[in-house]
């Protein structure tokens, strides 16, 4: 039996749409991540997986531990629903957020924010004035682990923080320590352009050439920055972690001693912006079915709704991927709908009102922010229903 076979059996008695997640293919791409790291936990990155019941799954397997969350409020409600050790990976403004971390003492040992400028250190220490018997604020050093060549006029790698040098980061890692109710624990540093860009782009070959040259002096400029920054930091402040990585660069940070921990969140729902690395394969593991409700003309099938569109540069590669069964395509006048989507391709003739096709999306975690549960398929049943962060009522972005 095939992979639609099985989806479609196992959801028959489901009226589409709705999303699933494939238990055996998750394992597999989890267990996989924690080998190549090679002995280092892998904290998972939250905003990959949207959901608490499978981040809960996740971390009860070897070599995870620890969540790095996207906003402050999601970590605050992680904790209080027994998750423990949680690093906010943005820097945060929501004062009442702050407020509240600092004002409860188990919550506030669990928890790290993200600063990369001492302004942001003013607006924290503003938003929890107020606060009797404050607890200390745990903070994480942001460092940049982007690539400049040519004197600066290229860069590769996401705009995060100011902080690039060993100056930079022992001057902020100072005011840090000089500010009574702050702690410094942890540095983060994260090669988005290693991680999270692919290195084996079909039909490409040229730029896929160019991506490996440009990550493979990424990779060893970041080694020694990171190495130096973190040893000129540690004579500063006692820090529990260093964390680095992704899911596309699992391998290569893990052998880095300077990093105690990696992070790494597509990895496990594999979605199709994932396909194309050259050094591990993945199985989608994170899928949604969508309802054939006409047939407008010979090779032509429409479903509803569609337009999932990721973030990030608009492009096609934005797009859901028509996924099951092979041989499905967007129209290129209409692309992906708000309320329907016509396909086209041979697989379209076989195809009826209410048959399913079923969409891989092109990043994880924003599949969720549309599904309010996830249907876990097992090899032979759907072993569970389980809330995404929207099914619990909660959409923190």
């Amino acid at each position: 039996m095939d992979d639609r076979q099985r989806y479609d059996r196992l959801t028959a008695h489901l009226d589409p749409p709705f999303a699933v997640v494939d238990l055996p293919a998750l394992r597999a791409n989890a267990a996989a991540m924690a080998r190549r790291a090679a002995g280092k936990p892998i904290r998972i990155a939250s905003k990959s997986v949207r959901s608490r019941a499978v981040l809960e799954r996740i971390l009860a397997m070897d070599g995870y531990a620890g969540i790095m969350a996207f906003t402050l409020p999601e970590a605050l409600w992680l904790v209080s629903t027994g998750m423990r050790d949680v690093l906010v990976a943005y820097p945060t403004a929501d004062r009442a957020a702050l407020a509240e971390l600092a004002a409860t003492p188990r919550v506030a040992q669990e928890i790290a924010v993200m600063v990369d400028r001492d302004e942001q250190l003013d607006l924290i220490e503003a938003a929890v004035a107020g606060v009797r018997d404050r607890q200390e604020i745990r903070v994480c050093l942001d460092v940049d682990a982007g690539y400049l060549a040519f004197g600066g006029r290229f860069r590769a790698g996401v705009r995060r923080s100011p902080v690039r040098d060993i100056g930079q980061a022992v001057d902020l890692a100072t005011e840090i320590a000089k500010r009574p109710g702050f702690r410094l624990v942890g540095v983060m540093a994260y090669e988005a352009q290693i991680a999270g860009v692919g290195d084996d782009l079909p039909g490409r070959p040229a730029r896929a050439r160019a991506v490996r040259w440009m990550q493979s002096r990424s990779q060893r400029e970041l080694i020694t920055r990171r190495g130096r920054i973190v040893q000129a930091v540690r004579q500063v402040a006692d820090l529990e972690f260093v964390n680095g990585g992704g899911t596309g660069s699992i391998e290569k940070t893990a052998r880095e001693r300077a990093v105690t921990e990696i992070t790494a969140g597509s990895g496990f729902f594999h979605p199709r912006l994932f396909d194309f690395y050259r050094n591990f394969t993945g199985r989608p593991a994170a899928l949604f079915a969508l309802p054939v409700v006409r047939r407008p003309a010979p090779g032509v099938v429409t479903v509803l709704g569609g337009g999932y569109t990721a973030s990030g540069p608009p492009g096609r590669d934005r797009l859901p991927q028509p996924y099951l069964p092979y041989g499905l395509r967007y129209d290129p006048d209409e692309g992906a709908g708000e309320v329907q989507t016509p396909l086209i391709g041979e697989a379209a003739e076989d195809l009826r009102p209410g048959d399913r096709v079923w969409f891989r999306h092109a990043k994880a975690g924003e599949l969720c922010e549309r599904f309010t549960s996830l249907h876990l398929i097992e090899e032979d049943g759907i072993a569970d229903e389980v809330p995404t962060y929207r099914g619990e009522g909660h959409a923190f972005l």
